[in-house]
């Protein structure tokens, strides 16, 4: 079963996990200092807002399914709708670790696609452990590029916007 996934960026986080937390009526079950998510059953969702210096508004939307099967059958239909599908595998990001198909939509809408395995301590990979050259996390997924090995560059960094 999948679940919709919407990510804000916010200009002032502790407003919006106020507000948030009324919308639906539960507290984030995670919250960091420029983080918090909610994991909402009814409509079942993972509503995510950060502040990591982004323009506020929609930074990308998603799909998070529940095994790595069902993120290789998302991914056959991303395939054939036609756009950019870039893997990135092991993902350390937005508090978590993922296996993730990033693309775009006709109108440059960002679309990830994720199966969560894990929590990590951070917001995003210090070192990189993407299947991508860094551009992954960036909103241009045509620029995106298989991974060149090089560590010590973060995919996922503050700056680049992921999750």
């Amino acid at each position: 079963m999948s679940r919709f996934h919407l990510h804000l960026n916010v200009a002032d986080l502790d407003a919006s996990v106020r507000f948030y937390t009324e919308l639906f009526a539960a507290p984030p079950t995670v919250r960091k200092g420029d983080y918090a998510k909610w994991m909402i059953e009814d409509p079942r969702i993972n509503f995510a807002i950060s502040n990591t210096g982004r323009a506020p508004g929609i930074d990308h939307l998603g799909l998070q399914v529940d095994s790595s099967d069902e993120l290789v059958a998302l991914g056959k239909r991303l395939d054939s709708a036609g756009g950019t599908v870039v893997p990135e595998d092991a993902a350390v990001c937005c508090y978590a670790q993922s296996d993730k198909l990033w693309t775009e939509d006709p109108q440059g809408t960002r679309w990830e696609t994720f199966h969560t395995f894990g929590d990590a301590t951070t917001y995003y990979a210090a070192e990189a452990a993407c299947a991508t050259d860094g551009a992954a996390c960036t909103p241009d997924v045509a620029a995106m590029k298989p991974k060149v090995a090089t560590m010590g560059t973060s995919c996922c960094s503050p700056e680049s916007g992921c999750c």
